[in-house]
């Protein structure tokens, strides 16, 4: 990751990060409507599942510049992901959904600068997860 493709991940969710909670609330409303099947995979209550995909966003956020420390949050994300029973295939539900979103979110701010951005770097995350998932697959198998 290059330093301007950082500047514009970090600069363009400070513009969304004020209205966090309004990005996680819609963001499971829209996977729900979206993709009902995926609904059983959470809890009824989902306001802590909220707190915690709003806190790994900025925990991804906030470590672009530790490559190693982000390593490390993702695989360990991965591996819990591996217990709840997630695919390979939901990533791309959750990332359109969040993508989609965050345009909503970022309003006129947002272009197709910042689409490919997010896109790439929701697309290392989830690769990064799968890794892990497929490794901690194998040791419990």
């Amino acid at each position: 990751m290059d330093e301007a493709f950082i500047q514009r991940l970090e600069s363009s969710f400070n513009l969304i990060a004020p209205r966090g909670e309004e990005l996680v609330q819609r963001f499971y409303t829209n996977l729900f409507a979206r993709y009902p099947q995926v609904r059983g995979m959470f809890p009824q209550d989902m306001s802590q599942q909220r707190k915690k995909l709003l806190a790994s966003i900025v925990l991804v956020v906030r470590s672009l510049r530790d490559p190693e420390r982000l390593q490390n949050a993702l695989e360990e994300m991965g591996r819990r992901h591996h217990d709840y029973g997630t695919k390979p295939e939901h990533y791309p539900l959750v990332r359109d959904t969040l993508l989609d979103v965050m345009a909503e979110i970022a309003g006129d701010a947002w272009n197709d600068q910042l689409q490919a951005d997010w896109t790439a770097a929701l697309n290392h995350v989830a690769g990064v997860m799968i890794d892990a998932q497929k490794q901690a697959a194998a040791a419990s198998a």
